[in-house]
């Protein structure tokens, strides 16, 4: 099956010679116009790869990115024709792979696809932006099931919603605050040492020594974050 890619942008001619020139190169390209049928394409077909423009209709890219990276780890390389750095920073700031500014070379575009899925497939050590494998934790978004060392680790569900946002953006540090609004959204209004208790548990679960974590490590005064790096 030939690597397919989700080009979303509401420019017609710029749509149009892309695709011609990603379909002449053997991807499978699908199109949207705006966010909402980006989104909804997403959600209904296999995509291996996003191509996704800032400035959109109904819902711009940086939101459209940041919904996918609630529940995907595909990669997504933003596009836009203006070149301040804010913008650079919130496209990855939100889960963005990489970014670039229009106009660009063609060759170039070609090259970084080429490069994010190969380093992609090399992460997850299978051709699924899905799964995510760290050292021997592999984890599954679509069925939401966790192995440790092949063996399964139950999570309640909110556990699982804390880990999956943990790799969606390995070494950034969240917040209590910032983890409530993620995870629990409008459900929770108590103390956000609530996240503190669900931390602890997920630690337990998934770390070998939790008092010595290999995945989950503490940003004393500020909150938590995930890295596959020693520490």
């Amino acid at each position: 099956m030939s690597t397919r890619i989700l080009l979303v942008d509401d420019e017609p001619l710029m749509v149009k010679g892309l695709k011609y020139t990603l379909e002449k190169d053997g991807y499978e390209t699908l199109t949207a116009v705006d966010g909402e049928e980006a989104l909804a394409i997403f959600k209904s077909e296999p995509v291996d790869l996003i191509l996704l423009d800032v400035m959109l209709p109904k819902l711009d890219g940086i939101t459209v990115c940041q919904r996918i990276r609630e529940f995907s780890n595909v990669p997504i390389i933003m596009l836009t024709a203006k070149g301040e750095d804010m913008d650079k920073i919130l496209g990855l700031e939100y889960g963005a792979d990489d970014y670039m500014t229009k106009p660009f070379n063609i060759l170039e575009v070609k090259t970084r696809i080429k490069t994010i899925l190969r380093r992609a497939n090399q992460f997850s050590g299978v051709e699924d932006a899905n799964v995510f494998k760290v050292r021997d934790l592999e984890v599954n978004v679509i069925n939401r099931s966790v192995l440790l060392a092949g063996r399964e680790v139950r999570l309640t569900a909110k556990e699982f919603d804390l880990l999956q946002l943990f790799l969606n953006h390995r070494g950034r540090v969240f917040t209590r605050e910032e983890m409530l609004d993620a995870v629990w959204k409008n459900d929770y209004s108590g103390d956000a040492r609530t996240v503190d208790v669900h931390i602890r548990r997920l630690r337990e679960k998934i770390e070998r020594n939790p008092t010595q974590p290999e995945f989950i490590f503490t940003k004393w005064g500020v909150g938590y974050y995930f890295t596959d790096r020693d520490e």
